[in-house]
């Protein structure tokens, strides 16, 4: 039997909190929605297709992807799945 690896791909990502999410309206070219109900905060992210509407609350992470599109990762999955290869100064 043959054994593959998931080839690495560099992407960009900021995690959703209640005092960042200026920086995740920017970094989402403005396509994320920040909802506030019963003090939980909600993201919607939109895209060409309405099918593929993401999701996040507080704690979840953004990503971009290589081709720029984006999508959103549960913390635990995102830790298991990512490394910090540079952080931002």
């Amino acid at each position: 039997m043959l054994k593959f690896r998931k080839k690495p791909v560099e992407i960009e990502a900021i995690r959703f909190t209640r005092t960042n999410w200026k920086e995740v309206l920017s970094f989402t070219d403005y396509k994320a929605h920040i909802f506030v109900e019963d003090d939980i905060y909600s993201l919607f992210i939109w895209s060409d297709n309405p099918k593929n509407v993401k999701n996040a609350i507080e704690g979840d992470w953004v990503i971009k992807g290589a081709k720029g599109k984006f999508r959103t990762c549960k913390p635990n999955i995102f830790q298991k799945t990512y490394e910090l290869i540079k952080s931002k100064k």
